[in-house]
């Protein structure tokens, strides 16, 4: 094929961009989910920006002591590391992708020593390069730098959602940690007032003010508490060696603070359930993801069309093809070609119902994920929510069964009319409600916690 027709074919290129080979992404208008209904509580969306989702974790973990662990987290976790090399893995695939558009040059120099039937030896030499250059009439390398870059985001992303489920991870374990000292010392001081409850009654079996069986029950008690002890002190030797391996440490006590010296904001703002599309890492991965499966759509439809690609060559030789000449002269040549497929349409067509195939798989997955976002929203906000009223509900209870407790332990050193057992029963009614009120509280930063990383905080 001459210049002029290739000139004249390459006219008519932009006639082929009806085709798809030449379109942009972008989000269909029809496509199956609702983001504005992801949220069933309409009452708490609030229309400005979500604040809380961008506020840095240092703004909202304030304790000093988790800071330290969540910086070394950051540092040594080896899934955050190996995203963060899967990234530069990505970057170093869309730089190729860039490249792909420039000519491929290549020096070849040679050399040669001749002789036929003991003639004289002759020297040929040439000093040459080469240069190929593919034009991108049909899209093809544009749509493999549009899928590189949409998957070094997605990478970029992924590293994003890995580092904010690792600050949640994190966060949430050590709460835990802390709210397990809680309940530990709790039944620790149990344990003790216990003690003392069966030495008072084996003093008044020994004027006959109590039974034998009375003593038993309250030693049956006694060793229960001891036994949740036990059980306490095996759960945080657990969870600290797990917190160890999250951190990249070798197992190891983990300095924390104080359950009931912790505090969080008293209001949230969750924004609007578009802001999910900005703010959550995993679900810009997924539409990455469809991106990139919609550039792979337009690759393969792009293979149907021809290939186009010019090269040439220079250099210094001394050897025109019919003589030997010195010195040397240079030597030119160019050559344009045209590649057309003829024989694998049947292969270009499978490879196209194929990534039609997978770019409909990234839709669904895209949807599930926000689907799965907005649930996560609401379930987080529904805990947060429920913890907080929960709370004022068990101070009430607890000062409550402390007057009972109090009450019976007074009735029962000065009157008849109230046995041990009810003296028992107010003190186990208490102890369940003192460790229902560290849960609560638990529940209500683990609320917290969630919903931030529900929300896509973190990523800074």
């Amino acid at each position: 094929m001459n210049q002029k027709r290739i000139i004249r074919f390459l006219l008519v290129v932009p006639l082929f961009s009806s085709c798809g080979v030449y379109t942009n992404y972008h989000r269909a208008e029809d496509f199956p989910v609702e983001v504005d209904r992801l949220y069933r509580d309409t009452a708490v969306v609030n229309a400005d920006t979500c604040l809380f989702a961008r506020l840095s974790w240092r703004e909202l973990f304030t304790d000093s002591i988790l800071v330290r662990w969540i910086e070394l987290g950051l540092q040594n976790n080896t899934d955050l590391q190996t995203a963060r090399l899967r990234t530069e893995e990505a970057k170093a695939a869309l730089t190729a992708s860039k490249l792909a558009f420039l000519p491929s040059v290549s020096f070849v120099p040679e050399g040669q020593l001749g002789s036929f039937d003991g003639s004289k030896t002759t020297k040929t030499y040439s000093l040459g390069a080469s240069a190929e250059w593919e034009i991108d009439a049909f899209g093809n390398l544009r749509n493999a730098k549009k899928g590189s870059r949409a998957a070094m985001e997605a990478s970029l992303a992924y590293e994003q959602a890995v580092q904010t489920q690792l600050l949640a991870t994190i966060a949430d374990t050590y709460y835990s940690l802390v709210s397990l000292d809680k309940k530990l010392a709790i039944t620790c001081e149990t344990v003790e007032q216990w003690k003392e409850n069966v030495r008072t009654m084996q003093a008044l079996k020994q004027i006959g003010e109590q039974t034998e069986a009375a003593i038993s029950q309250s030693k049956a008690s006694l060793l229960e508490a001891e036994s949740s002890i036990l059980s306490l002190q095996r759960q945080i030797y657990e969870l600290e060696n797990t917190f160890s391996t999250l951190l990249g440490m070798a197992p190891q006590s983990i300095e924390r603070s104080d359950l009931f010296d912790l505090h969080f904001p008293a209001e949230i703002s969750i924004g609007v359930p578009a802001e999910l599309l900005s703010c959550r890492p995993d679900v810009r991965q997924a539409e990455w993801k469809l991106a990139q499966a919609f550039y792979a759509t337009n690759s393969a439809r792009s293979a149907f069309y021809p290939r186009i690609t010019l090269g040439g060559s220079a250099g210094w030789t001394n050897n025109s093809g019919m003589a030997i000449v010195n010195p040397g002269k240079w030597l030119l040549s160019s050559i344009a070609s045209l590649t057309q497929p003829l024989f694998n349409r049947g292969t270009n067509i499978a490879n196209l119902k194929i990534a039609k195939a997978q770019q409909e798989e990234a839709v669904l997955a895209f949807s599930q994920k926000l689907l799965d976002a907005g649930a996560e929203v609401n379930n987080a906000l529904k805990q947060w929510q429920t913890a907080q009223a929960s709370i004022v509900l068990d101070k009430q209870r607890v000062e409550e069964f402390e007057s009972a407790v109090h009450s019976t332990r007074r009735l029962m050193e000065h009157s008849t009319s109230t046995s041990y057992l009810e003296v028992l029963t107010a003190q186990q009614t208490l102890l369940a409600s003192q460790l229902t009120q560290v849960s609560n509280k638990y529940d209500e930063i683990q609320g917290v916690i969630l919903l931030y990383h529900a929300l896509g905080g973190g990523t800074e």
